[in-house]
């Protein structure tokens, strides 16, 4: 029997129990295209084959960039950790700088690349890296294709070094080093072991209710990411069916055609699912609109393990039956889970999928902790609405003195690469990993963030304003895209926002409003809308202390984006880029002339 220790044991797990006809499908010119794993592990080894005689030894670092998630990075990713050598995932939507900085940083000889649009971006810092070569997923010409090094190893004579160098393979040997994109500052790798990210795979998996080789899973959030990369091994785990999605706009049709069982999400992509719902719902007119909000506001009062009432859930399963299943089939039809991490899911969004029989399964960690430190589960009254569960077995958490939430475990990191004074800050003499997050454990064990550290503030009037449980609020909000908080040392709270345009394009044709050429400077200067605004942030300012509420608004003219420097790759505001962009909104609000 395989004892998984290391990250590539996973797909010969697999192999040795529950041997899939589709282990991994990515489609190719409109068609799908699927190896076994058998196949899997045929091409893992052929690139160990082929590294090798290009002169990859153990400790080396491999970057991989990829726009979309493909069979190609899990075949590179196995192949290169069987070799002893390490992979350097990196986001393919940083700026070339950031490109150049963690390559330099992580020191990486070679690079795999999925697309012209991130060849071009490597080719331009490439001279002034350690760079021996770049590898191109796509066929693109003046480009070497991936599957040269495939080529390579198609000879087996060296197999004996591939086997020879997986045994030498250690659990607590390095292997990945992953970029967090930080808010402020260069980025930071963090090292992560193969105990690091294959203990906190086994012991996620209990809280996951899958049966092995059952489940099909769609694959979307970045696998560059630990949270997605985290979830593959664990399917491959499980033994579940991986398909690709062949982008975020794709996504759609992708679950149609796959009709998962599992998804990850992020919470923003549930919202904008839940908005668009909504829109659909609000257009249909005469009874069925009655009906389809009566399902909704029922949803929005769900409450687990039929705590409502019998009489709650005769009118469930009524509504599950009329409306809710109409959202199923729009996610393929068989969906059973969502797990959702990386920000704050909405409690309303928790409830009304749980009562759609799509329960959303929110859990929390950081890329440090491989990242799993707390997740719901469905069964045995293991799920609470506003919590990210309870710790995973082997993972201890604390609170500290001032609210931070404290981690020790086999899942917290080694260290940052090349960074020990910043390694101290974090995991000092107490062994405990501080995460920078402020929160609390209930009674029950249930863990509950309620904000960032470093994100809190304090008003010139001296007191604390926790930014994130007012932006996750206003959020709710179908008019409010994006929201930050400001105020700190500033005599009130204040926020920049910027508004759904899309969604206030439609409100506008509803309510016969001009908005002149309705680009979206014309929106975010126009009185009316801003007006409208202002009555959202005026109601949900209801649910905080008058300290907290927001005073004043300024509309921003752009939507905020990764590339446009207001968003991490992970979607968390960068507050000092924001504040900077919008240094003439910040000093309308604080200082006017």
């Amino acid at each position: 029997m395989i004892e998984i220790k290391r990250l590539f044991d996973f797909p010969y797990y697999q192999l040795e129990n529950h041997p899939l006809e589709v282990a991994l499908a990515t489609k190719y010119d409109g068609k799908w295209e699927s190896l076994t794993t058998q196949q899997y592990l045929d091409k893992a080894n052929m690139i160990s084959r082929g590294l090798l005689k290009l002169g990859v030894k153990p400790g080396d670092k491999i970057a991989i960039i990829s726009t979309s998630n493909r069979t190609e990075w899990n075949i590179i990713d196995i192949g290169v950790l069987q070799t002893g050598a390490q992979t350097v995932p990196i986001y393919p939507t940083i700026s070339e700088e950031d490109y150049e900085y963690v390559i330099n940083h992580s020191e990486a000889i070679y690079c795999f690349v999925s697309d012209t649009e991130v060849l071009e971006k490597v080719n331009a810092i490439k001279t002034r890296t350690h760079l021996k070569e770049v590898y191109c997923f796509d066929e693109i010409s003046g480009c070497k294709n991936w599957k040269e090094v495939l080529a390579l190893g198609k000879d087996k004579t060296n197999q004996d070094e591939v086997e020879k160098l997986k045994n030498t393979v250690k659990e607590d040997d390095l292997a990945t080093l992953i970029y967090t994109s930080g808010t402020t500052g260069k980025p930071k790798g963090v090292m992560l072991s193969h105990k690091n990210i294959v203990s906190d795979v086994l012991n996620s998996a209990p809280r996951v209710p899958f049966e092995f080789g059952t489940y099909t899973a769609l694959s979307f959030l970045p696998v560059c990411h630990i949270f997605e990369r985290m979830i593959l091994y664990l399917y491959q785990y499980y033994s579940v069916s991986i398909y690709f999605a062949e982008s975020i706009e794709k996504i759609s049709d992708n679950l149609k055609e796959v009709k998962p069982h599992v998804i990850t999400a992020v919470p923003r992509l549930l919202e904008k699912v839940y908005d668009k719902i909504i829109a659909k719902g609000s257009t249909v007119g005469g009874i069925k609109q009655k009906l389809f909000f009566w399902a909704v506001e029922l949803g929005l009062e769900y409450e687990p393990y039929g705590a409502n009432g019998w009489w709650y859930e005769t009118r469930l399963k009524l509504a599950r039956k009329l409306i809710f299943s109409k959202w199923k089939e729009g996610l393929g039809g068989n969906i059973e889970l969502i797990v959702s991490g990386s920000a704050a899911l909405q409690p309303r969004l928790a409830r009304v999928f749980a009562a759609a029989n799509i329960p959303v399964m929110e859990g929390y960690g950081l890329t440090e902790t491989s990242p799993v430190i707390a997740v719901n589960d469905q069964r045995n009254y293991n799920f609470k609405i506003g919590t990210v569960g309870k710790p995973i077995d082997n993972v201890e958490v604390k609170i500290a003195e001032d609210g931070e939430i404290l981690v020790k475990g086999p899942n917290v990191m080694l260290g940052y690469y090349k960074e020990p004074q910043k390694t101290q800050e974090v995991l000092n003499g107490d062994h405990f990993f501080h995460t920078g997050d402020i929160g609390e454990l209930d009674k029950d064990g249930f863990l509950k963030i309620t904000d960032r550290k470093k994100e809190m503030f304090k008003t010139s009037g001296g007191k604390y304003v926790a930014p994130q449980i007012l932006e996750n609020t206003m959020k709710q909000s179908r008019f409010i895209e994006q929201i930050m908080v400001i105020g700190d040392g500033e005599k009130m709270p204040a926020a920049l926002i910027q508004p759904n345009f899309e969604f206030i394009q439609e409100w506008a044709k509803r309510k016969n409003i001009d908005l002149s050429d309705g680009s979206e400077k014309a929106i975010a200067e126009n009185p009316q809308v801003k007006d409208r605004i202002q009555e959202e942030v005026d109601f949900y300012n209801e649910k905080f202390g008058k300290w907290e509420r927001i005073k004043v608004i300024e509309l921003t003219p752009e939507v905020w984006g990764i590339e446009e420097g207001h968003l991490t790759p992970t979607m968390k505001l960068k507050r000092r880029n924001i504040k900077d962009r919008y240094i003439k909104l910040y000093e309308k609000i604080y200082r006017p002339s």
